[in-house]
């Protein structure tokens, strides 16, 4: 089975789904679909970038299109506003006319016109914890007809400290319910709610989530730290494509985005601390095209749909090694070539070497002369040190 077309999907979805150009399975589509579709909860996990929303959203339009109910029979729960909107806006784009729209229910926004679309009536609910466990304390929602539960980027959710609120929302959940789990990995801590909440799941893991997409080159540059700024503006000019700078604090981030404005940069920020609106604008004039340059902190690595990012540069390293493949991964995505750098002062070495050893890799060195004369972009891939796996055993289970 490779295309959208092998699937038992009715007319109505198979026609949108080609009118959006979706025709190939990408492989987590490909085993995750069909045991959703027959009523199977499921575990999915792969690398990021690999299809997981259509995974689980063409299973759940599926029962909606059967359902057609303008009660709530199905609930996708998410870490993040961003990752909840794009959720939200690839199911009006496959949804059918007949069904009902869904309900967004996400903090940092006015919550009046999310009240309204419930009250309306909505088949689906996309939802972030925090919100939406208020809206239950409030009894501003009736989840008692949920008939399926999507957990994405669960997690990252339980890394957010979102259990209690999981918790809470499901408990309200009729127990006879089909649940399924999408992850970009699947650690001991996630294990509490596939025990707790999930009956006799189907595990699909495809490849290593511990390690980078082989169409993503990386080189990690040593250099001193007040060189950093320059040899971040030095690789800027050398891209002719977008790029993602990551930070490690918002404060960092704001920093960095003022210094590449003041330089003649089409950059913009996203963090935490960011208004609602201005975190839209900033990613929908990164998506347009508007600017050439978004840093971000690590609200960014996981699970927002960049398109055609060219260039991922860790300014700070993550906290946390699983966010060194969750930063990468927004480049070198649907089998295109993808470039990471890292840039490595002092302290930082060390944990590097950490990253290495915690995601069993070797990333090459380069030392770099931040001051040097600005390279264009072909004379840097062919003079720079790029990286070199450490092989691990094919991962490919199901």
């Amino acid at each position: 089975m490779t295309t959208f077309l092998e699937l038992p999907l009715s007319d109505a979805l198979r026609q949108r789904l080609a009118a959006a150009q979706f025709k190939t399975l990408t492989p987590i589509q490909e085993q995750a679909i069909p045991p959703a579709l027959a009523g199977k909860d499921v575990i999915g996990t792969a690398q990021t970038g690999t299809g997981k929303t259509l995974a689980f959203l063409l299973p759940l339009i599926e029962m909606l299109g059967r359902e057609l109910s303008r009660q709530a029979n199905a609930l996708v729960l998410l870490p993040t506003r961003e990752l909840a909107m794009q959720v939200h806006e690839q199911y009006e784009q496959l949804r059918c006319d007949r069904m009902a729209k869904a309900a967004l229910v996400i903090g940092g926004v006015s919550e009046k016109t999310q009240i309204l679309s419930l009250r309306a009536g909505c088949g689906l609910i996309i939802a972030t914890p925090g919100r939406l466990q208020d809206f239950i304390d409030r009894k501003l929602v009736d989840l008692r007809q949920i008939k399926l539960l999507v957990l994405d980027e669960a997690d990252r959710m339980l890394d957010m400290g979102f259990l209690p609120a999981i918790r809470r929302i499901v408990a309200v959940l009729p127990h006879a319910r089909q649940t399924l789990c999408f992850s970009a990995t699947m650690e001991q801590s996630a294990a509490v709610l596939v025990h707790d909440y999930m009956r006799d799941p189907v595990r699909v893991a495809l490849g290593s989530v511990l390690k980078p997409a082989e169409s993503v080159q990386l080189t990690a540059y040593e250099l001193r730290p007040m060189e950093k700024m320059d040899a971040l503006r030095q690789l800027l000019h050398a891209e002719t494509g977008q790029t993602l700078v990551f930070a490690r604090t918002k404060r960092g981030a704001e920093r960095i985005v003022r210094s590449l404005v003041r330089d003649g940069f089409n950059a913009a920020v996203i963090h935490g601390d960011r208004s609602q609106s201005q975190r839209n604008k900033a990613l929908n004039g990164f998506q347009e095209g508007h600017y050439q340059v978004l840093v971000a902190t690590d609200i960014a690595s996981r699970g927002l749909h960049l398109d055609d990012v060219a260039h991922v540069i860790n300014y700070d390293l993550p906290k946390m090694a699983e966010d060194f493949i969750h930063r990468v991964g927004r480049t070198g995505r649907a089998e295109s070539r993808g470039y990471a750098s890292t840039l490595v002062a002092g302290a930082e070495l060390i944990e590097l070497r950490d990253i290495e050893r915690t995601l069993k890799l070797r990333i090459e060195r380069r030392r770099v002369n931040a001051f040097e004369a600005e390279l264009p972009r072909r004379s840097i891939e062919n003079t720079l040190t790029t990286r070199t796996l450490v092989a691990l055993p094919g991962e490919v289970f199901v």
